[in-house]
C-alpha cells in the first residue's frame, strides 16, 4: 500500500491558530455586522466624518504606521476582520500594544506583481484591508476604491491615495518619560490633521498621545495643563 502525502498547505492549515485565506473569508462574511461604521478610539472618532470608518470609504494614512494601526485596533478588537497587504516590516508587536486583535488579521506582506488581484479579492472578504500605495497605479488605485465602494469594505491606504475620501496625515513630536535623563519612554506626542471630501470637507486636528502610556491611542493634554500638575 502507497502511502500518501498530506500537501503542506493541509498541514499547517491543520496546526492550531493557523487559517487559511478561504477560512478567514468565510469566517469574516460570517461576523460582518449590520452598521455601516466601524468603531475606532475615542481619541480618533472627532477626526472622521462618521466618528468612525464608515464602510465603502477609502482612507488615506500619512506619516507612519502609528496611527494605521490605532486605526485597525478598536475595529478588530470588536470582531471586525482585517488584511494587511505589502507590508512585510509592519511591528507585529507594536500592533497588539495598540490593541490590534492579531487573531483577526491576514498578513500578505509581499504580494509582487499580484498586489492589485489580492486586494481585490481581499475587500469582497474581509471588513477593512490595509495597503501600501507605493506601486499602486493611480487608475488600478481608483479601481479598487470603487470595489470598496461596493463590497462595503474600508479600504486603509499608507500613502497617497487619489480619491481618497479621508486623508489623516501624522506629524510626530517628541516622547516623554525620561527625567533627568533616566526611566522610560512613556508616550509621544502626534498632531493628526484629517481633510477629505463631502462631509470631511472642513479639515480638523487634534494632538494626540500616540501612542499613550498604556500603549493605545489617546487624547494629549496640553502643555499648560501638564505643568499646572506637575507644580501642584
Amino acid at each position: 500500500m502507497t502511502a500518501v502525502a498530506e500537501p503542506p498547505v493541509a498541514r499547517l492549515a491543520a496546526l492550531p491558530g493557523v487559517s487559511t485565506a478561504s477560512r478567514v473569508a468565510a469566517q469574516a462574511e460570517r461576523a460582518r455586522v449590520t452598521g455601516r461604521v466601524l468603531p475606532v478610539a475615542p481619541a480618533l472618532a472627532g477626526l472622521l466624518p462618521a466618528a468612525g470608518l464608515r464602510r465603502g470609504s477609502t482612507v488615506a494614512v500619512h506619516g507612519g504606521t502609528s496611527l494605521l494601526l490605532a486605526l485597525l485596533a478598536e475595529a478588530t478588537a470588536t470582531g471586525s476582520w482585517a488584511a494587511v497587504v505589502g507590508m512585510p516590516s509592519l511591528g507585529l508587536a507594536a500592533a497588539a500594544e495598540y490593541g490590534v486583535d492579531l487573531a483577526r488579521v491576514a498578513l500578505v506582506p509581499r504580494p509582487g506583481a499580484e498586489l492589485p488581484a489580492v486586494v481585490a479579492a481581499l475587500l469582497d472578504g474581509v471588513d477593512l484591508v490595509a495597503v501600501h500605495s507605493e506601486t499602486v497605479q493611480a487608475a488600478v488605485a481608483r479601481r479598487l476604491s470603487a470595489r470598496a465602494r461596493h463590497r462595503g469594505a474600508v479600504l486603509l491606504a499608507f500613502g497617497a491615495w487619489p480619491g481618497a475620501d479621508v486623508e489623516l496625515s501624522c506629524r510626530r513630536e517628541s516622547w516623554s518619560g525620561p527625567d533627568g535623563g533616566y526611566g522610560h519612554l512613556r508616550e509621544r506626542r502626534a498632531l493628526v490633521r484629517a481633510r477629505g471630501r463631502g462631509a470631511a470637507a472642513r479639515p480638523v486636528s487634534a494632538e494626540l498621545c500616540l501612542p499613550g502610556a498604556g500603549g493605545e491611542v489617546t487624547r494629549a493634554v496640553p502643555h499648560l495643563q501638564r505643568r499646572e500638575e506637575a507644580t501642584a
